[in-house]
């Protein structure tokens, strides 16, 4: 019963990670003059993005000292979340079959 729910729960992991890497390639982009943002459909991806991981990343920016322009508050997540795939859910998984 729980594994399937552990599999969700990775699979929404998984998303979440792409979201940040696209997030941040993004990012990028338009740092570099490469994307512009007067385009409706950049500024939009980007708001949505935006919105979908301000959550997360507003408690480690609370934390972590300022670096300035650098934000290292999506690092921290990208880290997180493979520590959630890679050690929590795999013992779980373990601890729910029994062994």
């Amino acid at each position: 019963m729980i594994i399937p729910l552990l599999q969700i729960v990775d699979l929404l992991l998984s998303v979440l990670l792409w979201i940040i890497i696209i997030q941040a390639i993004l990012s990028w982009l338009v740092a570099f003059n490469v994307v512009n943002t007067h385009n409706d459909f950049v500024r939009q991806v980007l708001f949505a993005l935006s919105r979908m991981t301000e959550p997360l990343y507003r408690p480690i920016r609370r934390i972590m000292p300022d670096f300035g322009a650098l934000d290292f508050s999506p690092l921290v997540v990208l880290l997180i979340i493979q520590i959630l795939r890679s050690i929590v859910l795999p013992a779980v998984a373990r601890a729910a079959i029994g062994g």
